[in-house]
């Protein structure tokens, strides 16, 4: 017993909070945090609150017509739209997704389906983290400005001041 590594606890996938049962349709954005379980449609965006450790599972019935974007996702229905999974995101073999998946760690059953990119990210990304991939972009060339500066400072022998 000891000198093992205690293994964090990974959150259960049995408990969920809310039901879209399979006879139902939510027409709109959907925000949640706990767990939610899709056995409906959804026709809008389903967006887990910031900082929560929140879990989206579609069942095998289950359709959404939107982007998706939380921590933990498990996927066995429909998705048309992009999947931001920024911990775990798991595809069962019925899954079927129309468009693009940004995940952190990704676990992938024969038999499912993505039909778009797969893109690995190691930082959590939101549905507004798209912006700032194009402002790190930016980043890489100021450097270069900064060592210009440097050198034209410097060319003088270091005597201006």
């Amino acid at each position: 017993m000891l000198g093992k590594k205690k293994q964090k606890p990974r959150r259960p996938t049995g408990h969920f909070d809310t039901l879209i049962s399979s006879r139902t349709t939510v027409e709109g954005d959907v925000h949640f945090s706990g767990g939610l379980h899709v056995d409906g449609r959804i026709r809008g965006k389903v967006v887990a609150d910031e900082g929560t450790d929140a879990v989206l599972r579609v069942s095998e019935v289950g359709e959404v017509t939107g982007d998706i974007n939380a921590p933990h996702v498990i996927i066995n229905g429909t998705v048309h739209g992009d999947v931001y999974a920024s911990a775990h995101l798991e595809l069962a073999e019925k899954a079927s997704i129309n468009g693009s998946v940004y995940y952190n760690l990704i676990e992938m059953a024969m038999g499912a389906s993505v039909n778009g990119n797969l893109v690995h990210q190691r930082e959590p990304v939101g549905l507004l983290g798209q912006d700032s991939h194009s402002a790190g972009a930016n980043k890489g060339k100021a450097p270069a400005g900064d060592e210009a500066s440097e050198s034209e400072a410097t060319s003088d022998g270091g005597k201006s001041e």
